[in-house]
């Protein structure tokens, strides 16, 4: 089955689109993509081999998708993964999460368009009614990619009026290194602020001085221009 969705992602490649999403996405030596490979083909595309191929596909084809070299490969897996949560009872939502968390400490869930589109529907959705330790666990991680899931993960939280781990998780990532944890912590900070922008000023007020410049920028984005350069003014002056 992974062939014919490989089959029919091929028809659809185009390879002055793969060169320009090899560039967007970092793929150069020493970049966060390193090695990631692309052929062109557009997420609204790839949605719709998902559906068609959601109900019918193994996991262990699945497994197979997401363990390509082929970014497009393993991007369509992840979406047939939410597919397939979305659609299921509770016992294969236990499948499909414990797959999705197993695949990505195999760093197979390993870019931030696959896990920005499946890490809240699928990791937050499924943790919103149980014990949440194992997204302050990834966010200890030295895998890059778990880090991203845990803080990315509160999305779905945010959007229930639940703010708690995000602030928390941000705590604990507020000095890792890397540019793709500030803009993502920077992000869902700034998503917390827009439906309780208390929350917002009480983390500024109190870490704003040891935010990564990114990260700080991220959050003020939404704020009026006297209220940003305050914070601005503390962080750089």
């Amino acid at each position: 089955m992974h062939q014919k969705i490989i089959a029919d992602l091929n028809r659809l490649a185009d390879k002055n689109k793969a060169e320009i999403l090899a560039g967007f996405f970092k793929t150069g030596k020493g970049e966060y993509g390193e090695g990631d490979r692309f052929i062109g083909v557009n997420v609204p595309n790839q949605r719709k081999i998902a559906k068609r191929y959601c109900e019918q596909i193994k996991y262990s084809d699945l497994i197979k998708l997401l363990s390509s070299p082929v970014h497009e490969h393993r991007l369509t897996g992840v979406l047939i993964l939410i597919e397939k949560y979305q659609k299921a009872e509770s016992q294969e939502k236990d499948i499909v999460y414990k797959l999705y968390l197993d695949q990505a400490k195999k760093k197979k869930i390993n870019n931030w368009d696959l896990i920005d589109l499946s890490a809240p529907k699928l990791v937050g959705n499924y943790l919103f009614d149980k014990d949440r330790q194992i997204l302050y666990n990834m966010a200890k991680s030295e895998n890059v990619w778990e880090r991203r899931i845990a803080i990315l993960s509160t999305f779905y939280f945010i959007g229930q009026g639940q703010f708690r781990d995000t602030i928390k998780i941000s705590k604990i990532l507020l000095h890792d290194t890397h540019d793709l944890i500030h803009k993502a912590v920077g992000w869902m900070l700034r998503e917390a602020g827009k439906r309780n922008i208390s929350e917002l000023v009480r983390f500024l007020d109190r870490y704003s001085d040891q935010m990564p410049r990114t990260m700080l920028r991220y959050a003020l984005e939404k704020f009026d221009k006297e209220d940003r350069d305050k914070y601005l003014f503390v962080k750089f002056k």
